[in-house]
């Protein structure tokens, strides 16, 4: 069976290549954009999924269906499941037909979505949720490797921030129309609506996306760029890859280091973005269109932070991201302060967020995978993606189950009340944190193929 799946994702055979300079470049652009609007826009329904759980937390909890620590349980289950499924289906994305790959995840990713809404307790919830977490690790990876095979070096980090507005992209529709869909009906829709909206994007990756330029009688992308020679590929070809992931990628003490780095970028995002409506709320007053609008504010911001990171660190800092990412770090830590301790107000509320949007749209892009992609050969940048994961989400699942277990519910005028308290503490300090660690790697060199 496991022999079947493998044969079934691999990748394809070489074929042999097209004829002719001119037919080579037009069909190499044609083929090159359409994966990349197949990667962006194909991820953005992934976190379509991925962030609706946040926006029906609330209305979870006022079911009575759930506690605040099983919907933090359920959460963590989660973050455990994609961290682990990043890790290991990145590390394969290397060898695999991401087209198929791609598509297969979010398929049943929305399958398990619609499966949530038609239960109604704990054990079922966190079960699909769980599921749903191990398919949802099907997305980075494949996006990352097809977007290094069809793209050149010195396009990636312009590229990798337009890849990475699909979060935002995402997130945004979530907080708007899974909202709304929640607003008007109950939780169980919202779960619903979710996933049948997400079967579209499946379709959308299959009949977009390709497999590895050699598989359609193109060069390869190295040697289509000019970084490279044919004879120099060929070469590389006869190295393991199972070999080079291991000593350029599990190795390497700046991997790790970014990973940590990551891990506690991740522990602040997913604060602010897994419970920044049940934040709202209860903290400031706000209703749950409300809190949504200002949560969704923040992804448009955080559009901008991606689009322009790539964009900043390639052409003003000739490709490097550590001065850049110092600097995105420090506002992030005071954008999330500003956020959780200054007093109420909405006109604060929007200027916190759209900073927190705009410096996590650049370091989840940078310290997410960017600078670990950067520093690995380009063959073994799924294993990096796949380490970068399995750290970044151990943290955000750390981030829920320490998050759940701090908050407090208290009964006022028979309405329940949820006090974050130390919470707000662990998650600024978890910002603060990363920006230290990314210092220690400051000077880390690219490997060479």
């Amino acid at each position: 069976m496991l022999n079947l799946l493998y044969q079934f994702f691999k990748t394809s055979p070489d074929i042999e290549q097209i004829k002719g300079a001119d037919a080579v470049k037009k069909k190499f652009n044609s083929m090159r954009w359409r994966v990349f609007a197949s990667i962006t826009i194909g991820y953005a329904f992934y976190y379509i999924i991925r962030q609706s759980y946040s926006v029906i937390k609330k209305p979870l909890l006022a079911s009575g269906i759930v506690t605040p620590t099983e919907v933090g349980i359920i959460g963590s289950i989660f973050f455990i499941t994609y961290g682990l499924g990043k890790f290991t289906n990145s590390f394969l994305a290397d060898r695999m037909n991401n087209k198929r790959f791609f598509s297969f995840g979010l398929f049943i990713s929305s399958l398990t979505m619609v499966g949530m809404g038609l239960v109604n307790s704990f054990v079922p919830l966190a079960i699909l949720w769980g599921l749903n977490g191990w398919f949802q690790s099907y997305g980075a990876g494949p996006s990352i490797v097809a977007l290094n095979q069809w793209f050149s070096n010195k396009q990636r980090g312009t590229l990798y921030g337009v890849w990475f507005t699909s979060h935002n992209l995402g997130s945004s529709f979530a907080y708007f129309a899974i909202a709304a869909i929640v607003s008007a009906y109950n939780w169980s829709m919202g779960f619903v609506a979710a996933g049948i909206i997400s079967l579209i994007g499946t379709a959308f990756i299959y009949f977009g996306m390709s497999d590895r330029p050699e598989t359609q009688g193109l060069p390869n992308g190295s040697v289509y760029y000019g970084e490279k020679t044919q004879e120099q590929v060929d070469a590389e070809k006869e190295k393991s890859v199972g070999t080079m992931q291991w000593n350029a990628v599990v190795k390497n003490p700046a991997v790790w280091i970014l990973g940590l780095s990551s891990l506690c970028v991740y522990i602040a995002r997913y604060a602010v973005e897994s419970w920044g409506v049940v934040y709202l709320t209860s903290q400031k007053g706000y209703d749950i269109m409300g809190a949504a609008g200002v949560m969704a504010y923040m992804q448009v911001a955080g559009i901008f932070g991606a689009l322009l990171c790539g964009v900043i660190s390639d052409r003003f800092f000739n490709h490097k991201r550590n001065a850049p990412a110092l600097i995105y770090g420090v506002l992030y830590s005071m954008s999330i302060a500003g956020f959780v301790w200054a007093p109420q107000s909405f006109t604060m509320d929007l200027l916190c967020m759209t900073f927190y949007g705009f410096t996590m749209g650049a370091l989840v892009c940078y310290m997410g995978g960017l600078m670990a992609v950067d520093i690995v050969p380009k063959r073994v940048t799924g294993a990096a993606m796949g380490m970068i994961g399995l750290l970044s989400y151990a943290g955000a699942a750390i981030q829920e189950f320490v998050t759940g277990k701090l908050m407090t519910v208290m009964v006022v005028n028979g309405t329940k009340v949820y006090d974050f308290g130390m919470a707000t503490e662990f998650w600024v300090g978890a910002a603060v944190v990363s920006t230290l660690l990314a210092l220690l790697v400051w000077n880390a060199k690219p490997q060479e193929d």
